[in-house]
This record gives structure tokens, C-alpha cells and sequence, in this order.
């Protein structure tokens, strides 16, 4: 593979070990780790991010890289390994079936039997041929061929005559389609789709990504795959806003400077390491106790303390005190934020802004963003935390990992910070309880449906902020001089606090437009135009009168949320549009009580 068929980053959240990918005349798997290239290699610093993927993989060591990059002018094979998968293909050109000259089929054959890419037929001709649609998978990420001739002839004894794949209708549809041997035995695939009767077996645990011999034990069953479907492949990511240098590099310049460090102590003078110059140049912007205690704690050998993500993440945005600055306004650091004074945002001082408490224009930010495994199905999403979703069975990206790929994203964001007593008195309310319970009692009808034991539901101020994340980013985008698809966000609803991260970002040397923070300046307005569109939607009354906990639709996940009105690009989502209701933010024509923003506070 190569740097002219997809983008380096691109193999951190499409393609990754173990994805498909479509080349002119055949499909690939990607290869695991270990046939990455180690030549072109960038390593990414960022200490924080790997020791929560060093915890969550249970690894001693692990670095993070740039995917080896792809130089037209070099003679080297690929950077990135790939391997053909799957293995059965299906001969172009199609033929009336015997049993019903209307119906189209076409031959299925292996790769082996092919000729420079081509099948040769009875006649002797070579007929060009694609991979087949359909492969076998499970949940646990394993994937295989689908055992065409074990299927057609429901696991009896199987004969080696010719197999045909049957297209008995116009739309397209795969109960259309039918597996058809010559021997007269013949199955619709719509019998595979059946998951409580899995008709294409048990998994036999295999990783093609890896290895051809690379099994493990599973014994799920298999469940029919569309190799090109939107399913087959989900990443497992981890991302972080890369932190201000005294938090997320104090680390690394402690252990580079302890031997000086113990020097001092042992001399009694470590309270005065400011007279070293080295010393003095290498903690020039971090605070004294910082460094101690961050010597004391290498010293004894302690893992650095755990803080979750968004916690994190939070406590710098919402430290900056206001017309002050965050971060180091220079060209080397990766994050400078500026706290606007209120009279600049809220000169008008209106009942809607009242319960933000701050405005960060966020001029600089890295965020970097690894890949870890991934899983195919379902999705898999970090927590409300930032957290890993460690109970899901992800796929490893190869046997042993000592490394993962990562990119960097920089560019610029808008944080919203939210009064904490303001948001737990809506919470308190009647109306909000009760609407709290629907959300959560559809919440529990999915997870009933999928099997899923813990709870994972939200809350009512995290769906209220998904919310009015996603109508501020509709407004915001109108002005701010990017697409609406390149904006995202970061919900902050936890112990640390409430908030929104508006942000956009590229692998670009710099990423960003300025676009994003000139339009932080004037919130006030989009905030305003936000609340008052979203209170009435295209679709309403539909949509304003949908609730989770009914069957209606199967639109479990959302309440007032449409397409109309608050659904936006999934890759702007944190939550891929799941668990919205504007309802919970402002009036609706169905219900008024459980709104964050009053009527009145809107209209003012």
C-alpha cells in the first residue's frame, strides 16, 4: 500500500490493521503491525495519551508513531503490508440461470483457480472477475471467507462442482440473492442475516490481518459481513488535547534531568535547583512543587496519577482567569487559550448566557489521536470520561504491540464553561426527572436488545450539552468560514465539571484559519440564533413528539432529534448522533418543562 491510495492518517480511522480495502482488481486486508514499515517513521510525544494506552494494553513500554509515510522516488516496497482477502471472487459476466431465464448468475471461484487476474471458463476464455460481497465475521473482530460450499449444501457432504451466486430479482436486495451449486443444492443468503440461528457456523477465531495461521480461541457465531459495509470496520481511538507543558511534559523533563535533581538532594539543596542553569532553562514555565513532587514520585516509582481524560482536559480550559492568558503564545507550543472578560461576549448581559460561566478561545491545540484495535458490528466509544471502553472485545492490531499509530490534529477551538449549581437545579426539577426517565428507559430497551450489562447512560446535563453542542456548531459554522463536517466537539459533564469544546483541527503544519476563534467572540449571538431556531424543527410535531421508550421508528438513543433539526456529520460526534434531545435544551411545541433555557430567557 501506498501514500497515493490513502492519506496517513487515514490508517489510524478508515484503514487500519485488519480493514478492507477495495484496489482495481482485487480486495485487501491490512496488515498488522509488525509489517508496517519501522523506516519513515515520526514519533509523536504525548506522555499522557501513551500512559493510558500502556495501562489499557497491560504493555511495559509503548511509543506512539506517525504511519510510515510513502516516497514516490524510492525503491522500497510498500510501507504499509496488505494481504488479498477474501479469497472468492466472482466472474463478471452473467449468465441466464437454467432454472429461470430471468434471473442473472454468475460463477464463484477461488483465487487460486485464477490466471493473471482472470478466470478461465469452459470455453477457454478469460473473463474478468471482483471479489465477492459477503465474508463471515463475529463480534470479537475475527473475519473469514464465507464456507460458500459448507453453506450451500447446509454443512452435508459437499461436492466440488461449480458454485454460482443467483441474482432472482431487480432491486439488489440479498434476499434476492441465492448460493447455487450445480449439483441442484441452493440457499438464499438471507437465511445468514438470521443471528439466532446462525447459519454460517461457529468463528474459528481467525486473524488474516495477522497471519495466515494467526488463530484464537472463539466459538461466537458467525454473522454475514458486507466486505464494503460501513460496519465492517470500527477503530478503537484515543485522543487527547494536548495540555499545557507543565502538565503534559513534566514527566519526560524530570527523568531527563534526575541524576541533577539528586546531585541537589543529596546536598540538601534541592529547594534551590533555580541556581543550576540547565536546570533553570528546562523548568523555566513549570511551578517549584510541581517539579518536586514530580521527582518524588519517579523516585519512588509510582505510575503518574490516573486522571481521566476530559477531567483533565477540563481543569486547564476552565483555569484561566478572565483576560488572562493559558498556555505559552509561541510558535513551539502546542496550547494558548485566552479567558475573555464577560463585557466582551455578554455586553447585553441577557437571561441565556446567565449559566455560562466562561468564554476560552482556544488560539492553539494539538489533539493527538491513536489507534489501539478495533471491532466490527458495533461500535466502540470512549465513555463520558474520555475513558476506554475496555469491557468491549476489540481486536488486537497484531500479535505483540510495542507501538501504535497516532496522528496529530492542530488547530483552534471555543469553550463554553457552565455553572455548575445552575446545571444541578435544572437537573433537581420535576419535568427533568421525568424526562431524564424516558431517555433513560430507552436507553435500557437498546441494551436489552444488544445484550449489554453495564451501564453506560449519560444522564440528562450530558444530553442536554451533546445538544446544544451540536446547535451551536450548526450556527457557528454558517460564519466561522469552515464546513460544518470539520468542526467537532468534546462534552465535558462530570465530577470536574460542565462544558463544551468546540474545536476543528488538521494534520496540516498548522491547521488552522482563525475562523473559529473570531467567531468565539461573538457567541453571544450565535447562542441566541441556536436556541431560538432549535425550538421548532422541520419535521415537528414528529419530531418534537418522538420518545425513546416507544417502538416508534427505533430511534432509542434520541428524543426531539432529527435530521431537521440536530443531527450532524458523525465524524463531528463524539457519539456518532446518538443520545440528543433539544427538548431537554429548549421549548418545543410537545414540551416545555424540562428545558435548560427558558422560553422567556430565549425571547429576552
Amino acid at each position: 500500500m501506498t501514500g497515493d491510495i490513502v492519506r496517513r492518517s487515514q490508517l489510524v480511522t478508515t484503514y487500519g490493521p485488519g480493514a478492507m480495502l477495495d484496489l482495481p482488481r482485487y480486495s485487501v486486508i491490512v496488515s498488522g503491525l509488525n509489517e508496517w514499515s519501522r523506516l519513515r517513521r515520526d514519533r509523536i510525544d504525548e506522555p499522557r495519551l501513551a500512559a493510558k494506552l500502556r495501562r489499557a494494553l497491560e504493555v511495559d513500554a509503548l511509543d506512539l508513531f506517525a504511519p510510515p509515510r510513502h516516497e514516490a522516488d524510492r525503491a522500497d516496497p510498500a510501507p504499509v503490508g496488505a494481504r488479498i482477502f477474501p479469497t472468492w471472487f466472482i466472474v463478471a459476466e452473467a449468465r441466464p440461470s437454467p432454472r429461470n431465464p430471468q434471473w442473472r448468475r454468475r460463477r464463484l471461484v477461488q483465487w487460486r483457480h485464477l490466471d493473471k487476474w482472470k478466470f478461465v471458463d469452459d470455453d477457454g476464455k478469460k473473463k474478468p472477475v471482483v471479489p465477492v460481497r459477503f465474508v463471515s465475521a463475529c463480534r470479537r473482530g475475527h473475519i473469514d471467507d464465507l464456507n460458500w460450499r459448507g453453506y450451500v449444501h447446509e454443512g452435508g457432504p459437499s461436492c466440488e462442482r461449480p458454485l454460482w451466486i443467483e441474482e432472482r430479482g431487480a432491486s439488489g436486495d440479498i434476499a434476492d440473492s441465492w448460493a447455487v451449486c450445480d449439483c441442484g443444492a441452493q440457499r438464499s443468503l438471507y437465511e445468514a442475516w438470521n443471528f439466532d440461528n446462525p447459519a454460517l457456523g461457529r468463528c474459528q477465531g481467525k486473524r488474516p490481518w495477522i497471519g495466515q495461521f494467526a488463530h484464537e480461541t472463539c466459538g461466537e457465531p458467525y454473522r454475514l459481513l458486507v466486505r464494503t459495509a460501513s460496519n465492517a470496520w470500527f477503530p478503537q481511538i484515543a485522543s487527547v488535547i494536548s495540555l499545557p507543558e507543565s502538565d503534559s511534559r513534566l514527566t519526560e523533563k524530570v527523568a531527563r534531568q534526575r541524576d541533577r535533581l539528586k546531585t541537589l538532594e543529596d546536598v540538601g539543596m534541592l529547594g534551590q535547583f533555580r541556581s543550576v542553569p540547565e536546570l533553570e532553562a528546562e523548568f523555566a514555565a513549570v511551578a517549584d512543587d510541581d517539579i518536586i513532587a514530580e521527582y518524588h514520585r519517579q523516585k519512588k516509582g509510582e505510575e503518574p496519577e490516573d486522571i481521566p481524560v476530559k477531567a483533565a482536559e477540563f481543569r486547564v480550559l476552565d483555569s484561566g482567569r478572565e483576560g488572562e492568558s493559558t498556555g505559552r503564545n509561541s510558535a513551539d507550543s502546542p496550547f494558548h487559550a485566552e479567558t475573555l472578560r464577560r463585557a466582551e461576549w455578554d455586553s447585553a448581559g441577557t437571561k441565556p448566557l446567565a449559566p455560562i460561566g466562561k468564554l476560552v478561545l482556544v488560539h492553539r491545540l494539538r489533539e493527538v489521536v491513536a489507534l489501539l484495535g478495533f471491532t466490527r458490528l458495533e461500535a466502540s466509544s470512549p465513555d463520558s470520561d474520555g475513558e476506554l471502553d475496555m469491557d468491549v472485545k476489540s481486536a488486537a492490531l497484531d500479535e505483540t504491540v510495542s507501538w501504535l499509530p497516532a496522528f496529530e490534529n492542530r488547530g483552534e477551538g471555543v469553550f463554553l464553561s457552565f455553572d455548575t449549581h445552575a446545571v444541578e437545579r435544572w437537573r433537581a426539577r420535576p419535568e427533568v426527572r421525568k424526562r431524564e426517565n424516558r431517555l433513560r428507559a430507552g436507553y435500557d430497551d437498546w441494551a436489552q436488545e444488544r445484550n449489554i450489562r453495564d451501564d453506560r447512560f449519560p444522564g440528562a446535563p450530558r444530553i442536554m450539552l451533546h445538544s446544544l453542542s451540536h446547535m451551536l456548531m450548526t450556527a457557528i459554522a454558517l460564519e466561522c468560514g469552515y464546513p460544518a463536517s470539520s468542526l467537532r466537539e468534546r462534552v465535558y459533564a462530570g465530577e470536574a465539571g460542565y462544558g463544551i469544546l468546540i474545536y476543528t483541527g488538521s494534520s496540516d503544519s498548522e491547521g488552522t484559519l482563525g475562523g473559529l476563534v473570531e467567531a468565539g467572540r461573538r457567541i453571544g449571538r450565535h447562542l441566541r440564533r441556536a436556541l431560538a431556531d432549535s425550538r421548532l424543527c422541520s419535521n415537528d410535531p414528529v419530531c418534537a413528539e418522538h420518545t425513546p421508550d416507544s417502538a416508534y421508528e427505533g430511534r432509542r438513543l434520541l428524543g426531539a432529534a432529527c435530521h431537521g433539526c440536530l443531527l450532524i456529520a458523525e465524524t463531528s460526534c463524539e457519539q456518532r448522533n446518538d443520545f440528543l434531545d433539544r427538548a431537554l435544551v429548549v421549548p418545543t411545541v410537545s414540551t416545555s418543562g424540562a428545558a435548560f433555557f427558558r422560553g422567556e430567557d430565549i425571547e429576552a
